[in-house]
């Protein structure tokens, strides 16, 4: 038995061959010489142990096994043709899919004009978005459920990677014409006694607030909770009370100017972040949606 091994060398000279009828004709397909084509067939047809090729004088006809061959030949060419194809969407970004997790004040804004950003350039990228509080974004990334995720943090949170994106500061808010609304600042003390939306009892958030709160010695009268930016500046907006929330959420939310945004002192900051998964490899295509992130935040005067 040959211990000659069929390769792939072997295969382009056949299917050549094949195709063009021709070894002369199939060595210039193969940037190769003549003899070189014929010898890869001679190897060949003793690998698979039967004559491909009927020859009468300079002219080559396939024999019934070689056309048998040819047809599996050409099964096997249009896997690899396949496989390039997939090399170029790979290459491309070219109908891949990213799965985005976002807390809701960034998946209406920073993420939405960042996945537009993303689908200008890489149009066949299918985006999927999954809007949750800081827990469920913090979830699905440390679960990798996700590919990557947008969060305001207030503290810290294990078993994930975070890509600090930028920092911003909580500012005090109160309905239009609100007496507190004459002062250019705002310090703990002008909210003793005042009633106060607050975010739910053990957010962390409300606890940084609450701190700040006991360090001065005073104490607002919680009159309502919100756990979600809209709902709280509603209820200020209403006339409920006042309260403390992040300026993003603010300016967003006062676009009717049915709201007074004031400074708050002490500063009250938290960044805005990237979550990634932590044992999980960044792929080019997330790399390629942080960048639009990035650019979108450095173009964006809200944040």
């Amino acid at each position: 038995m040959s211990r000659l091994k069929m390769g792939l060398r072997h295969i382009e000279a056949y299917r050549a061959v094949s195709l063009t009828g021709s070894m002369t004709e199939a060595s210039r397909r193969l940037y190769t010489s003549q003899p070189q084509v014929s010898r890869l067939i001679s190897q060949l047809e003793k690998v698979v142990g039967f004559p491909l090729f009927s020859r009468n004088g300079t002219r080559i006809s396939a024999t019934a096994e070689g056309a048998r061959f040819f047809r599996d030949v050409e099964k096997v060419f249009a896997g690899l043709t396949s496989l390039e194809a997939c090399a170029a969407r790979i290459r491309s970004f070219s109908s891949g899919r990213l799965s985005v997790a976002a807390m809701p004040r960034l998946a209406g804004g920073l993420l939405a004009r960042s996945v537009a950003r993303f689908k200008s350039a890489y149009p066949d990228v299918l985006v999927s978005i999954h809007a949750g509080d800081e827990a469920s974004v913090h979830s699905w990334i440390r679960s990798g459920q996700c590919d990557v995720g947008l969060a305001m943090l207030y503290a810290d949170v294990p078993e994930v990677r975070i890509h600090p994106l930028v920092t911003i500061r909580c500012v005090a808010i109160m309905p239009r014409g609100h007496p507190l609304a004459a002062f250019d600042r705002l310090t703990p003390q002008h909210f003793n006694g005042q009633d106060f939306i607050s975010f739910p009892a053990g957010s962390p958030l409300r606890q940084r607030i609450e701190a700040i709160f006991a360090a001065a010695s005073v104490q607002p009268y919680i009159v309502s909770e919100a756990g979600l930016g809209a709902s709280l500046c509603a209820l200020v907006s209403a006339g409920l009370g006042i309260g403390l929330i992040n300026s993003l959420a603010a300016t967003e939310e006062n676009r009717k100017e049915t709201l007074e945004i004031r400074p708050f002192d002490p500063e009250i900051s938290f960044d805005i972040v990237m979550m990634l998964p932590a044992l999980q490899e960044q792929s080019h295509l997330v790399n390629s949606f942080a960048t639009c992130v990035r650019e979108t935040i450095s173009q964006d005067p809200m944040i």
